[in-house]
């Protein structure tokens, strides 16, 4: 007996159903993205190993899912290697190609490539998917999908500021209320000179970024381990009990960061976004300062930025920041980035236990033409040909079974019409048409059926 297959720990099948909620989701952020001049791109699934690794720390990159070298990949392997079991020197002798980890890196690697044929500042968007070699669990998968918008090419503030009005665009069309928090690395970059570690601002950040998942405790733990001094650990502490509203933290922090000319500059960086998002005015996202926000990626350079739903715990709903140098590591110097993510797994999961999806977005058929015979059908197709030259999404039955059985079908497809042409319909050139929430049945001429279908779909 066959052995009974299965999915690798961390992936999902996508029903109809499904796939439909997913859609819904990717369209609104196609159409918000799109609606502030972001246009799409796509980059292959998987990267060169060099291209991947090292861009994300230590931590992220042990998470990036490589792949072997084609062919017999031990061949050229250091033999001292495989024999000390030494997999870290090893792997990149048997592997040359890995899984992309995200979308940004790939994004500053595309910029570096095709340069010359942009239009600077340029704004791109993409939903694809990324993988992580992660422990599976709630919100979290080892396949996911990333819909991220991205403009290089300037260093206005004024990009962060569309960024989070995107953010809050995109929520607010969703139908979801949630917090966008706020911070900037410069700032954490003064917090490390503060702490007297100034060289140690990855294993400061890093730690940081774990408060909400270990807490104060497992933050000073590592650091502990990490060989950070008591008095480092207490000034830590000063910096976890930091509150008060937005102007309160900035007046405390700037006494702190006195002496700190990255630390004042990344203070003046936040103060403006925080102002103008203020002026212009947010309408289902509320823009909070997170003195504690550092997001673990090693490329960000300014403003980090998180959004968390205030209606569900589940993690953070997208991400993303501001990126100086990231197309540096590819030899493009001097080409400053900034970009947000959504996270679309985590978003289905807040809508799905909040009942928020519209009621027919999975639908794909708007009606059935039901099947009575071979020259019914033909007629059939002769309709369905033309509605589906209108934008009209129609089927037909595909043989002439029992009424019943074709309603049932209809009923669990959630199919809101079903056309219904027997020998009289087809003599007076009509079609009885039955609407399967109300049960009405009325005959109708093409203009007739051809308007109520216009009108559902929109």
């Amino acid at each position: 007996m066959a052995n009974k297959p299965s999915l690798p720990k961390g992936t999902r099948d996508f029903s109809p159903s499904e796939m439909g909620k997913r859609n819904y989701i990717m369209k609104t952020l196609r159409t918000v993205f799109e609606g502030s001049g972001y246009q799409p791109i796509e980059t292959p699934s998987f990267e060169n190993y060099d291209t991947l690794m090292g861009k994300y720390g230590e931590e992220g990159d042990r998470l990036i899912f490589k792949i072997l070298k084609s062919g017999d990949y031990l061949a050229k392997a250091p033999a001292g290697f495989l024999d000390s079991k030494d997999s870290k020197r090893l792997t990149p002798s048997i592997s040359d190609k890995a899984l992309r980890y995200d979308l940004t890196v790939p994004f500053a690697r595309y910029v570096v490539q095709n340069h010359h044929q942009l239009e600077m500042p340029f704004k791109r968007y993409q939903i694809q998917p990324v993988w992580r070699a992660d422990r599976p669990q709630k919100g979290r998968y080892r396949e996911f999908y990333q819909c991220d918008c991205d403009v290089v090419g300037s260093t206005s503030l004024w990009q962060e500021v569309e960024l989070v009005k995107i953010y809050d665009r995109a929520f607010t069309q969703l139908g979801l209320d949630t917090q966008i928090r706020i911070n900037n690395r410069k700032i954490l970059a003064g917090l490390a000179e503060y702490l007297g570690e100034t060289d140690r601002i990855i294993d400061f950040t890093v730690a940081l970024d774990k408060l909400d998942k270990v807490g104060v405790d497992g933050v000073l733990k590592e650091l502990t381990e990490k060989g950070f001094s008591e008095q480092a650990l207490s000034k830590v502490k000063t910096i976890i009990q930091i509150s008060g509203t937005d102007s309160e933290k900035l007046t405390v922090l700037k006494k702190l960061l006195t002496g700190s000319e990255v630390g004042q500059k990344g203070i003046e960086e936040l103060e403006f976004v925080l102002a103008q998002c203020k002026a212009i005015g947010l309408e289902s996202s509320a823009l909070v300062l997170d003195l504690t926000l550092a997001r673990g990626l090693n490329y960000y350079t300014g403003a980090i930025l998180e959004v968390v739903s205030t209606e569900v715990s589940l993690g953070s709903l997208g991400g993303g920041g501001r990126y100086d140098d990231l197309t540096g590591i590819f030899g493009l110097k001097n080409v400053s980035g900034v970009g947000i993510s959504f996270g679309l797994d985590r978003i289905y999961l807040v809508l799905e236990e909040l009942d928020k999806f519209p009621a027919n977005n999975h639908q794909t058929t708007q009606c059935l033409f039901a099947n009575f015979g071979a020259s019914e059908a033909l007629e059939s197709f002769k309709w369905m040909g033309k509605l589906q030259a209108k934008g009209i999404n129609c089927e037909l039955y595909p043989s002439s079974s029992k009424l019943k059985k074709q309603m049932d079908y209809a009923n669990k497809k959630n199919i809101p019409f079903v056309v219904l042409m027997g020998s009289q319909e087809i003599e007076n050139q009509t079609a009885m048409v039955k609407d399967m929430a109300g049960g009405e049945q009325t005959e109708k001429s093409w203009d007739a059926l051809l308007e109520l279908l216009s009108k559902d779909k929109s």
